[in-house]
Protein backbone atom coordinates (compact mmCIF):
# COMPACT_ATOMS: atom_id res chain seq x y z
CA UNK A 1 0.00 0.00 0.00
CA UNK A 2 3.17 2.50 0.97
CA UNK A 3 4.38 1.48 -2.75
CA UNK A 4 1.66 2.41 -4.25
CA UNK A 5 1.10 5.88 -2.89
CA UNK A 6 4.78 6.47 -3.18
CA UNK A 7 4.28 5.65 -7.01
CA UNK A 8 1.42 7.75 -6.97
CA UNK A 9 3.36 11.12 -5.69
CA UNK A 10 6.38 9.95 -7.74
CA UNK A 11 3.97 10.44 -10.66
CA UNK A 12 2.31 13.61 -9.70
CA UNK A 13 5.68 15.53 -8.49
CA UNK A 14 6.85 14.37 -12.32
CA UNK A 15 4.13 15.85 -13.62
CA UNK A 16 4.20 19.00 -11.60
CA UNK A 17 7.93 19.25 -13.06
CA UNK A 18 6.81 19.26 -16.59
CA UNK A 19 4.12 21.77 -16.40
CA UNK A 20 7.16 23.81 -14.18
CA UNK A 21 9.04 23.62 -17.42
CA UNK A 22 5.78 24.27 -19.86
CA UNK A 23 5.03 27.30 -17.96
CA UNK A 24 8.35 28.85 -18.27
CA UNK A 25 8.51 28.21 -22.09
CA UNK A 26 5.23 29.81 -22.18
CA UNK A 27 6.20 32.82 -20.42
CA UNK A 28 7.62 33.91 -23.58
CA UNK A 29 4.37 34.36 -25.43
CA UNK A 30 2.51 36.53 -23.01
CA UNK A 31 -0.33 36.76 -25.04
CA UNK A 32 -1.11 33.06 -24.51
CA UNK A 33 -2.15 34.30 -20.77
CA UNK A 34 -6.07 34.54 -21.32
CA UNK A 35 -6.40 31.28 -22.82
CA UNK A 36 -8.20 29.28 -20.34
CA UNK A 37 -5.37 25.80 -20.16
CA UNK A 38 -2.79 28.01 -19.71
CA UNK A 39 -4.79 30.13 -16.91
CA UNK A 40 -4.83 26.65 -15.42
CA UNK A 41 -1.63 25.86 -15.45
CA UNK A 42 -0.13 28.98 -14.28
CA UNK A 43 -2.84 28.35 -11.00
CA UNK A 44 -1.38 24.81 -10.49
CA UNK A 45 2.75 26.02 -10.84
CA UNK A 46 1.53 29.32 -9.21
CA UNK A 47 2.11 27.76 -5.49
CA UNK A 48 5.27 26.54 -6.01
CA UNK A 49 6.94 28.92 -7.82
CA UNK A 50 5.60 31.68 -5.53
CA UNK A 51 8.44 31.36 -2.42
CA UNK A 52 11.44 30.91 -4.77
CA UNK A 53 10.29 34.04 -7.25
CA UNK A 54 12.64 36.48 -4.26
CA UNK A 55 15.68 34.80 -5.68
CA UNK A 56 16.01 36.86 -8.65
CA UNK A 57 19.72 38.11 -10.64
CA UNK A 58 19.87 41.57 -12.22
CA UNK A 59 18.41 44.81 -11.92
CA UNK A 60 15.36 47.20 -12.41
CA UNK A 61 15.72 46.42 -15.94
CA UNK A 62 16.61 43.04 -16.54
CA UNK A 63 15.56 40.26 -14.21
CA UNK A 64 16.03 36.17 -14.60
CA UNK A 65 13.39 35.00 -12.74
CA UNK A 66 15.28 31.51 -11.25
CA UNK A 67 12.32 30.37 -9.58
CA UNK A 68 11.48 27.48 -12.04
CA UNK A 69 14.96 26.34 -11.66
CA UNK A 70 14.45 26.13 -7.77
CA UNK A 71 11.45 24.53 -7.64
CA UNK A 72 12.66 22.08 -10.19
CA UNK A 73 15.97 21.40 -7.97
CA UNK A 74 13.42 21.10 -4.86
CA UNK A 75 11.25 18.59 -6.36
CA UNK A 76 13.65 16.61 -7.70
CA UNK A 77 15.10 16.16 -4.05
CA UNK A 78 11.78 15.21 -2.36
CA UNK A 79 11.59 13.03 -5.11
CA UNK A 80 14.54 11.47 -4.64
CA UNK A 81 15.19 11.02 -1.11
CA UNK A 82 11.63 10.74 0.20
CA UNK A 83 9.38 9.19 -2.39
CA UNK A 84 11.35 7.03 -4.52
CA UNK A 85 13.21 4.77 -1.21
CA UNK A 86 9.68 3.09 -0.80
CA UNK A 87 9.92 1.61 -4.09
Amino acid sequence: MISLVAQVIDKVITILIFAIVIRTFLSFVPQLKSNQWISLLYDVTDPLLKPFQRFQIGGAAMTVDLSPLFAIIVLNLIQSWIVRPFF
